[in-house]
């Protein structure tokens, strides 16, 4: 009866969240590769790239076009506040705007998913008066710990990870997208600088107070030590977005980092928020094979990452750059990107079966129908074109999947086991 519960609340927030719940992952194109160098305005103390201002001055009138296009002035406005694409070129803005579109909060919503799946999968999470036993106080400080989880994973760490790519690729940005911030000359370089680290050390010091909430011992077992995943998480972060790494340049390890940071990362601060300290996968702890299964899951992230590159197949093929769309052509990868995202989903039903869980196991598969119907009518028919109608169509079935998949664990000690 608990678990029915449990199932049915959290299925019943998880339904009137879908409809808003797209994945929105990093703007990939136009990698930093070291283009013509940096040209510093004295008076005002900003970066600007010297020999790009034909060209932002005419991707500037594209920009606006599309803004008078397709989302409007009061759609642009939004859109430049939350970090996406079609944005409206202003000058005069507070500082607080500028910063906050530096964090692309556009992109913080799968990561706040994610640790509610991870918190779902450790089978602890309480509700006041649904969860017998459970009291108002219960409900509230169970829904303080993961709010909490949510602000370390998304305004803080995926903040820092996005003003951190802002920064590394603002030359190319300056051609690309010469609207943003930074090469807009908006914001200054040290004020960058600084609100990287304020992100990055604001993250990890809420991550080493999340672990004294919840009673961890860090020695004794760091895979649920919260402050153990942000220092792992910023650094793949940092490796992802920095040269000489700079992962995001390569196809295969870029997109894979890129869909664990969004599926496995949250799941796994999510869980060890709320793992009973001590009691292993019985007591709904992390376990190795919750990070194998999630590692595993993130595949389905690769082939949502492959989205994201076609739109900057031309750019990238010119810079020599080793996206999948390049290196396999479109025709090549958009089959690539499907057959992760679908293959992935059904090697976790086949998996959630195997434990014992065929309900759940049937969800999966119902959950991939839509998305396989999404793959037919838009990405495999034009990928360059249809890619965001693909992503808001199918992604919502994707990421409710995740939660199933996480609630199968809760009845499982955390997937203490593997069925093999």
């Amino acid at each position: 009866m608990c678990a029915a519960r449990g199932m049915a609340w959290w299925l019943a927030v998880a339904g009137s969240c879908a409809s808003a719940l797209v994945v929105v992952t990093p703007e990939r194109s136009w990698r930093h590769q070291g283009v013509a160098g940096w040209r510093h305005d004295r008076a005002e103390g900003r970066g600007v790239p010297s020999g790009v201002h034909r060209e932002r001055r005419r991707l500037v009138v594209l920009s606006k076009g599309v803004e008078e296009d397709t989302v409007g002035a009061g759609g642009a406005k939004i859109r430049q506040l939350i970090g996406l694409r079609a944005a409206s070129e202003t000058t005069e803005e507070p500082l607080w705007k500028i910063r906050l579109q530096l964090t692309k909060p556009a992109t913080w919503v799968p990561l706040l998913w994610g640790c509610a799946c991870g918190a779902a999968a450790s089978g602890n999470y309480r509700w006041a008066f649904l969860t017998p036993g459970a009291t108002l106080a219960d409900g509230a400080e169970d829904l303080a710990k993961v709010v909490g989880c949510m602000i370390l994973a998304g305004p803080l760490l995926t903040g820092y990870t996005q003003t951190m790519n802002d920064w590394y690729d603002r030359e190319l940005d300056a051609i690309n997208e010469p609207y943003r911030p930074i090469p807009s000359g908006r914001i200054s370089e040290g004020e960058v600088i600084g609100q990287i680290f304020a992100l990055l050390f604001g993250g990890l010091g809420l991550a080493a107070l999340l672990d004294v909430w919840a009673g961890h011992d860090v020695a004794a077992n760091p895979l649920n030590s919260i402050f153990c995943l942000a220092v792992f998480g910023s650094a793949v972060s940092y490796l992802y977005s920095a040269p000489p790494f700079k992962l995001k340049a390569e196809g295969w390890r870029g997109s894979f980092a890129l869909g664990a940071s969004y599926i496995a990362l949250p799941w796994w601060c999510g869980q060890a928020m709320f793992g009973t300290v001590g009691a292993g996968a019985e007591g709904g702890e992390l376990t190795w094979p919750v990070v194998a299964l999630t590692s595993a899951y993130s595949l389905a992230g690769l082939g949502i990452a492959i989205v994201n590159d076609f739109k900057s197949v031309e750019g990238d093929r010119a810079l020599g750059l080793k996206s999948l769309p390049v290196e396999f052509g479109i025709d090549g990868a958009k089959w690539l990107c499907a057959g992760f995202i679908d293959c992935t989903q059904l090697a976790v039903a086949a998996y959630v079966y195997a434990i014992g869980e065929p309900t759940y196991a049937a969800v999966l598969l119902g959950l991939l129908l839509p998305q396989v119907a999404a793959q037919a009518a838009y990405l495999l028919k034009d990928p360059v074109q249809y890619d965001v109608k693909y992503q808001a169509t199918a992604q919502p079935f994707l990421v409710l999947g995740i939660l199933a998949t996480a609630l199968a664990v809760s009845h499982h000690g955390g997937a203490s086991y593997l069925p093999f």
